[in-house]
């Protein structure tokens, strides 16, 4: 688990937490589970712990948790208010979030996210959805690539990138990384290639897991079920 992702700024989490013994607290993003852990330290047996993710690899890691306080929910954090009542629970004390990419992911080639590596086009947080990488640079029109490209990667020349990437798919249909790179090479400023491949990257991946809709969808839902007291 330690491999998986080192929790980020872990200390300050848990104080903004101020974690009650017998508190309920939401984990919407497990991953490697390192938050997970620390909040399970500060619980008592009446409090408890609800962990979302919705990639098989962190319910693997969560399976090496045994603590009766802890639940597992494998499954996008957008369906949040709907699954806590499924456990019975309308009201929580407590949400943490580490939003974005797990460095496992990264570091995992097939999974397609890193352009370190080359390897299919894929991006799926949720291996078990349909939708990868590949079919948006080789199924979107050109009009919803620039918008992608240009709203969620902020790439300054989104317009006739996308161009390109349409021209390029008609030609041969995206597959792997490196064919991705083969066409952002002739796009990128020089001295500032690794930042523009990112940001393309980032577009891209944002668009596969639906990431802008999921999360304002759990905000609202968030606001709902948040303890006040």
């Amino acid at each position: 688990m330690s491999e998986y992702h080192n929790p980020v700024m872990l200390r300050e989490c848990i104080e903004g937490l101020a974690i009650k013994n017998d508190g309920i607290y939401v984990d919407i993003t497990f991953g490697g589970g390192g938050h997970s852990k620390e909040i399970l330290k500060h619980l008592g047996e009446k409090g408890k712990l609800y962990a979302f993710d919705q990639d098989h690899e962190a319910r693997l890691n969560a399976e090496t948790i045994d603590n009766r306080s802890f639940t597992f929910i494998q499954t996008n954090f957008r369906n949040l208010k709907k699954y806590l009542r499924l456990q019975g629970v309308k009201k929580v004390d407590g949400i943490l979030g580490d939003l974005g990419v797990s460095s496992y992911q990264i570091n995992t080639a097939e999974r397609g996210f890193s352009t370190r590596f080359d390897g299919p086009l894929d991006m799926r947080m949720n291996q078990q959805q349909t939708i990868s990488a590949a079919d948006v640079l080789n199924e979107y029109e050109e009009r919803e690539l620039h918008r992608i490209l240009g709203q969620y990667g902020e790439v300054r020349n989104a317009k006739t990138l996308a161009a390109a990437l349409c021209a390029e798919r008609h030609l041969s249909p995206f597959k792997t990384i490196g064919q991705l790179l083969g066409v952002l090479k002739k796009f990128a400023p020089r001295g500032r290639e690794n930042k523009y491949y990112a940001q393309v990257f980032q577009g891209i991946r944002i668009e596969v897991n639906e990431e802008m809709k999921a999360l304002e969808e759990m905000l609202v839902q968030s606001a709902e079920i948040l303890d006040e007291k």
